[in-house]
């Protein structure tokens, strides 16, 4: 039965069938959340998974947080300073801050937090790491940058919520190894993480922190006054899309970060529940390849992909047929945003090249080797591209080995560098948020350090310079035209190849109010009747 057709079928049995039984939502002081996946683990520097953060946004607090026109705000910080040559950058931490076992926030606890973030993103802490002349604790409230070189993009590198975002975490769990999981998740955020209640693949539960203090100004996104109005925000983990719906519209749950779009005719006419575009600047799905090893180690194999993928049919499988969600994107930025461009994108546009796709995985010497596809069926954005992938590289001649997983899962196996024959992998799926996309954070290259690349480690000495202009770039015309560069170079080297811009949905009950569209779950100012 293919999948649309399944879920259509449960989607009208959910209407007369209850779920199994999860207790009703009623409480005004309890707001019960669907996520979009497990949360296997909890260590937002650690991994790069949305759910991770999403969690993380509860426990941990942030130096700055952008706001919903993506323009970064203070936040844990009182005020900063910046030298003209943008070499010096001096903060001062707002008074109060607290830690959840009731410690004060000190500048030792910044700076242990932003090393270990510094070591795992590739996207702006190593940058700044690598012109690192000094990091230091001034005194209680004060830390300091000195830099080698100008980094004028350090507030949005300090409150990006591109993933990992740098999250304050008391100096003794900083200094854990960026490389290894922490195990205490004592946070500076408005909400407690209860451990003991913690069951990966059923729910985590988080508990207010009355020792948290909001900023004075209304929120924004990451930014301004995080005034949580609930005693307790409880995740239920509901991978079934029937249950879940059932759960919502039966009361059991208060709101869904990312029904099913089959299912959203079904909610939309249930009178309890409201259904909405959960992100105006949408996601761009992605089909990540590992450079390490045959056959994607050769430019030739990888831009066989380029040249065969369709972004209709990935679009239409993740979102459905309603043109309006979804659209063909011939390069790696968010449409309708300052610096998106096509250039380069050519590969992507018009009909799809099979046999020239089966040419050049001959001349790449591609030889029916076994293409190990990691698929997390338990995220439906993730089993829909991995589906339509299985479909591709058999078209294009390929011998795919279709390897269902959990998201967490995934996770884990994608940090894996060994050959796919011993555990490692050749393609995942995963989709980056619209509001992470605006910028080259999607553009992980290695450079000549051998720092750690994003997973599949592409290395291209093009799209790093490219990058590296970017940082340095002053004004939005200087960004357009690196940008355009940018583009080009990451298309021609086939860092990845972007399946498609879509727009996705959240539903909630109606006796909820106050939630926001956003590229995340924002629970502050969200109440319950």
């Amino acid at each position: 039965m293919r999948r649309r057709d399944f879920l259509r079928t449960t989607a009208g049995a959910a209407g007369l069938m209850a779920a199994p039984h999860i207790g009703h939502a009623a409480d005004a002081k309890v707001l019960r959340f669907v996520p979009q996946a497990n949360l296997a683990n909890l260590d937002p520097i650690w991994t790069t998974q949305y759910v991770v953060r999403n969690g993380s946004l509860l426990i941990w607090d942030m130096l700055y947080g952008v706001n919903d026109k993506l323009e970064p705000q203070p936040q844990m910080v009182e005020a900063h300073e910046v030298s003209p040559d943008f070499k010096t950058w001096t903060f001062r931490l707002r008074p109060g801050l607290k830690f959840h076992d009731n410690e004060k926030v000190t500048s030792k606890d910044v700076v242990a937090s932003i090393l270990r973030w510094m070591a795992r993103d590739a996207t702006m802490g190593l940058p700044i790491k690598r012109q690192l002349d000094a990091l230091e604790a001034v005194d209680d409230r004060t830390f300091r940058f000195r830099l080698k070189a100008p980094y004028p993009k350090m507030l949005f590198a300090l409150g990006k919520s591109s993933t990992p975002c740098l999250f304050i975490m008391p100096e003794r769990i900083a200094a854990t190894d960026p490389f290894k999981q922490i195990s205490e998740y004592v946070g500076s955020g408005p909400m407690r993480f209860n451990k003991n209640e913690w069951v990966p693949g059923s729910g985590a539960i988080f508990e207010r922190f009355a020792g948290y203090e909001p900023r004075a100004e209304k929120a924004s996104w990451l930014s301004g006054g995080k005034k949580i109005n609930f005693d307790r925000i409880e995740w239920k983990i509901l991978p079934d899309g029937a249950t879940a719906s059932a759960a919502l519209q039966n009361g059991e749950v208060d709101w869904w970060e990312t029904p099913l779009p089959d299912l959203v005719p079904l909610l939309k006419k249930s009178a309890g529940v409201a259904v909405d575009i959960a992100d105006p600047l949408g996601n761009i799905g992605s089909f990540r390849i590992n450079h390490l090893h045959p056959p994607f180690n050769d430019i030739r194999a990888r831009r066989a992909v380029q040249l065969a993928l369709s972004q209709a049919d990935y679009m239409r499988a993740v979102v459905g047929d309603d043109e309006s969600l979804w659209k063909e994107v011939p390069g790696f930025f968010t449409p309708d945003t300052p610096l998106y461009t096509e250039q380069g994108g050519e590969a992507l546009k018009g009909e799809r090249k099979y046999d020239a796709a089966k040419k050049l995985l001959a001349d790449a010497g591609y030889n029916n080797e076994p293409i190990v596809l990691l698929v997390a069926t338990d995220v439906s954005i993730t089993k829909a591209q991995g589906d339509v992938t299985a479909d591709l590289l058999k078209k294009i001649g390929m011998n795919v080995q279709y390897t269902a997983l959990d998201w967490g899962t995934v996770g884990q196996r994608r940090a894996k560098k060994e050959k796919p024959s011993e555990g490692g992998w050749n393609v995942f799926h995963t989709w980056h948020a619209g509001a992470d996309c605006v910028n080259p954070a999607p553009y992980i290259a290695l450079d000549a350090s051998g720092d750690t690349a994003w997973f599949g480690w592409p290395k291209s000495d093009a799209v790093q310079s490219k990058i590296a202009a970017w940082y340095g770039a002053l004004d939005l015309a200087a960004e357009k035209q690196v940008i355009a560069e940018l583009n080009q170079a990451a298309m021609e080297h086939v860092v990845y190849v972007p399946t498609g811009f879509f727009k996705g949905y959240q539903a909630w009950r109606k006796n909820v109010s106050g939630i926001v569209k956003a590229p995340f779950p924002v629970f502050w100012d969200v109440s319950k009747t």
